[in-house]
């Protein structure tokens, strides 16, 4: 858990590269309070009251109910075109002040629009605008995924889908499917990704979180998945590890997330170092830092100090999470030989 400490500087200082970061789950507590206020949003003002609400405690159960939870109060804060704009350019400014220098951004524009019922289309270019904004003003490399749900309409992520097809040339370069996938099958979205990935778009999957490992196969085989987003489950069975290999699947892996969420009873019993043992290529990711009240530094703390990670094999994960980006070749060698002056590897 994150105490309230500056990491060390040793990961604080290194250069960092983020995969797998909701803006959703990104929002600052006193930006939730100040829209609160204005907008009257009926949540306590208070931000101890409201930390209850949105972010994980230590005192909470660690289970996917209590996690999924926060995220019913977070829906309500999506109250204008300006709080999204907001919003989005602070989940950026965030990442850029904990030395990350590339960072793919993913963000459900269901969700954005749902609150006031604002166009999909516009929610869309309101994050485009502003994540591009933001990176200019901090110096930080942005990209964007579009994400849809499990449990939302297929025509929905269809709508989605060709939305962001049409935005490739603005950054918004990959769509994700996410949301329950213990109780909602993927098939309906086999088409939709077929086409979404015909049409130039990165794709990844939330899978083998709450699912077996039949749900990374799943999202390999039928998904068309270029990178699994946590995937911890692959380790029960030996012939997806094996095809993840095969076909150079990157694993979009959050460590505090899965725990947090029940995935893992705890820190230490983490899949991580087997992952790793097992050749797989794993990123390390807050998911949604301001829920699970972290920073990328402090996962990459915790990794080295909770489950052993050496140091020179963090390092080799920030390149490895350059070089899956989703981003063109010449673009991928190029942060990753930045990266690798910087750290003098």
């Amino acid at each position: 858990m994150l105490n309230e400490t500056v990491p060390s500087n040793q990961f604080f200082a290194l250069p960092k590269v983020e995969l797998h970061r909701h803006l959703e789950g990104s929002l600052r507590l006193t930006t939730m309070s100040e829209v609160a206020q204005q907008h009257g949003v009926t949540v306590p003002v208070n931000t101890y009251n409201l930390s209850g609400l949105v972010q994980v405690q230590d005192q909470d159960p660690m289970t996917f109910t209590n996690f999924l939870d926060k995220f019913k109060t977070l829906r309500l804060f999506y109250k204008s075109p300006d709080v999204i704009n907001r919003v989005t350019r602070e989940a950026v400014e965030d990442a850029a002040r904990d030395n990350i220098r590339y960072l793919e951004l993913r963000f459900t524009p269901v969700a954005l629009s749902r609150a006031e019922g604002f166009p999909l289309h516009d929610v869309m270019d309101w994050v485009i605008t502003s994540a591009q904004e933001a990176a200019q003003k901090y110096k930080i490399k942005v990209r964007l995924i579009a994400s849809v749900n499990r449990h939302e309409s297929p025509e929905l992520a269809e709508q989605v889908a060709w939305l962001a097809a049409d935005r490739i040339k603005n950054g918004l370069v990959g769509i994700d499917l996410a949301g329950n996938e213990a109780e909602f099958k993927s098939d309906p979205f086999y088409g939709i990704f077929k086409e979404a990935k015909q049409g130039g778009l990165h794709v990844t999957i939330h899978a083998g979180e709450w699912g077996s490992a039949a749900n990374v196969r799943d999202a390999i085989e039928n998904l068309g998945a270029e990178r699994i987003g946590h995937g911890v489950r692959v380790m029960e069975d030996e012939y997806v590890v094996a095809l993840a290999k095969e076909r150079g699947i990157t694993f979009e892996v959050c460590v505090t997330s899965n725990y947090q969420s029940g995935v893992v009873g705890s820190l230490t019993e983490h899949q991580l170092p087997r992952m790793l043992e097992a050749g797989l290529n794993v990123t390390i990711n807050t998911d949604d830092p301001s829920v699970s009240r972290i920073t990328l530094s402090h996962e990459y703390k915790d990794i080295c100090e909770e489950l052993h990670v050496p140091m020179d094999v963090l390092r080799t994960i920030v390149i490895n999470a350059a070089q899956a980006a989703f981003l063109p070749e010449d673009e991928k060698q190029k942060l990753a030989a930045l990266l690798k002056n910087e750290m003098k590897l």
